[in-house]
């Protein structure tokens, strides 16, 4: 028997793909290379990697060791990706800036990329699919993930300096409406 289902890893890396959401958080990893100076594709990519499918084994665990439930997880994450959405949107800065050399983990892997939205949707998930399904399915995102990360120059290139702050804007947007609907489903108003 064929311990992989490809209807399964289908369904998983869609899900994922969404909440993910690389491609609409390219505005973000423009500015960030901008600050930066240089986004450690390799790097960023192999956190996203070991963060999924850590807490793919261990998130109920360690949320739990440490007294936090899954919800208080969540809305945490919502405020962070509330406050750069505010960023985006209307120009100003609310975090200090620290001038990283380049930037790879913290934002970009953990909480833009896998953050308490695809944590998360990782725990559902496992509820749903066989392991080693969502597995395939991490890595096949993870892999895109590296594509993007890796080409972001291009991307940048490719949408000109009109077409990268429209795209900022109206992901700000998105991203704000994200950060509202992941902290109303995880509060009991």
């Amino acid at each position: 028997m064929n311990p992989f289902n490809v209807k399964e890893i289908i369904s998983v890396s869609m899900i994922l793909f969404a909440i993910i959401d690389i491609l609409g958080a390219i505005p973000v990893i423009i500015e960030l290379r901008r600050k930066a100076g240089h986004i450690q594709s390799e790097k960023a990519s192999v956190a996203v990697l070991v963060l999924m499918i850590g807490f793919l084994y261990a998130g109920n665990g360690l949320l739990s060791l440490i007294g936090i439930d899954l919800a208080s997880f969540a809305i945490a994450g919502s405020l962070v990706i509330f406050f750069i959405a505010m960023e985006m949107i209307l120009g100003i800065k609310f975090f200090r800036e620290e001038a990283p050399e380049t930037a790879s983990i913290v934002p970009l892997a953990f909480p833009l990329i896998a953050g308490a939205g695809t944590m998360t949707t990782l725990l559902s998930l496992k509820s749903q699919y066989q392991t080693q399904n969502i597995i395939v399915g991490i890595v096949l995102n993870t892999l895109f993930v590296y594509l993007v990360l890796k080409n972001v120059q291009w991307l940048e290139k490719l949408l000109g300096k009109n077409g990268v702050n429209i795209l900022r804007k109206a992901f700000g947007v998105i991203l704000l409406a994200i950060a509202i609907k992941l902290f109303r489903s995880n509060t009991h108003l």
